[in-house]
């Protein structure tokens, strides 16, 4: 093998790990800024809000945080509908109808997913950052990587904020309507997902994974960028 033709293999292979850490680096930030929202701790700091709306239908603060960690936690665990299923009202009535448990089991397939691919994306990430670690080419690949991937992330995300600006209600229809058949994931106003999570809910969450995935992206950057590889 002549030296040209190692010193080509040799520039490839590199690029393709630099590829590699610029998608993961912003599926770690957006993924991982999700599973921060998946928690009580966010649907206490969200619903304690001064200014979030209250439910016209009579839901108070105490039934929001008594009911909604129910949601949150089935999407994370491996129970059956029922374990929200089988919440009921004061009054003996099912607090779901059969379409918003239909919507949930769909919703916990999508967020499983989701956190399948944090997880799988934070062990390759690790991997290649133990490997490459071992020799300075290596780090100066890593540090590459790092800084491609925050860069595409805050370069997304300028697009992302002036498309919200200019049409939330229809970023938020093809949203739904990537992971979820039509028709199935709109709801009556008296119906309890909606009663727990307006549409002031969504909006604050796509505000916070956004800012939450932004400052880790410019810290990335900054400590990338002031990251001397010996």
């Amino acid at each position: 093998m002549s030296i040209s033709s190692s010193r080509s293999r040799s520039r490839l292979w590199r690029s393709l790990v630099v590829a590699v850490i610029i998608v993961l680096v912003p599926v770690l930030l957006v993924l991982g800024s999700i599973r921060l929202l998946l928690t009580e701790t966010y649907l206490n700091l969200e619903y304690n809000k001064p200014d979030f709306p209250a439910d016209t239908y009579g839901f108070t603060l105490q039934d929001r945080l008594y009911f909604a960690p129910y949601a949150v936690q089935y999407l994370l665990n491996g129970a059956e509908v029922s374990y929200i299923g089988d919440l009921k009202f004061s009054d003996g009535s099912p607090l779901y109808n059969d379409r918003e448990l239909e919507h949930m089991v769909d919703v916990k397939k999508v967020i499983q997913g989701a956190m399948w691919a944090l997880l799988g994306a934070a062990l390759v990430f690790t991997l290649l950052s133990v490997w490459l670690f071992r020799s300075p080419e290596g780090r100066l690949v890593w540090r590459n990587g790092l800084i491609g991937g925050a860069t595409t992330l805050l370069i997304a995300f300028v697009g992302l904020i002036i498309y919200l600006l200019l049409d939330w209600d229809n970023f938020f229809d093809s949203f739904h309507n990537l992971f979820f058949a039509q028709g199935t994931w709109t709801f009556s106003y008296s119906d309890t997902l909606i009663r727990l999570f307006p549409i002031r809910f969504w909006q604050d969450a796509a505000i916070t994974v956004g800012l939450v995935s932004a400052i880790s992206a410019i810290l990335i950057l900054i400590a990338a960028w002031r990251w001397r590889v010996k």
